[in-house]
């Protein structure tokens, strides 16, 4: 018994598979579906806590520092004596120069008093005045939040 491993027939070729397999591309994308839904409540999830009320913390007075006032009227203090807002920024770059003069490491830092009553815009004007000079740091003093109210 013999066997014709080279004949020639009506079907010599194989015919090529045209076809996409759409199997696996459907497998791959079904998977990554679940981890997308598995892991995005996690993400958008918030932890939930109770946030600490705000407390007033003790201040270090430094005889640099500046403490400017400004009450319900817009009268602004400097160091409680009275000042003009136009008077702010020279007085601030000569508090700097005088702090770069004297080799002072800490540059002096401004402390805003303000009153509840006082409107936005006059804080606003000694906030920019102190940013024109190039004051480095600025902060807000305010009284400690009673917890019986």
């Amino acid at each position: 018994m013999s066997l014709n491993v080279q004949a020639s027939g009506e079907h010599d070729e194989a015919e090529l598979n045209t076809t996409i397999n759409t199997t696996p591309l459907v497998d791959v994308m079904l998977v990554m579906l679940i981890i997308f839904l598995v892991t995005i409540p996690v993400i958008v999830k918030t932890v939930p806590l109770q946030l600490p009320n705000a407390r007033n913390i003790a201040t270090i007075t430094k005889p640099e520092n500046i403490v400017i006032a400004v009450d319900k009227n817009e009268n602004v203090y400097w160091n409680n004596a009275p000042i003009a807002y136009e008077e702010l920024r020279p007085r601030f770059g000569a508090a700097l120069r005088r702090a770069y003069r004297g080799g002072i490491t800490k540059l002096p830092e401004v402390h805003i008093r303000a009153d509840s009553g006082a409107r936005f815009q006059a804080v606003g004007k000694v906030i920019l005045a102190a940013q024109e000079a190039g004051v480095p740091k600025v902060g807000f003093l305010t009284e400690p939040r009673n917890e019986s109210q």
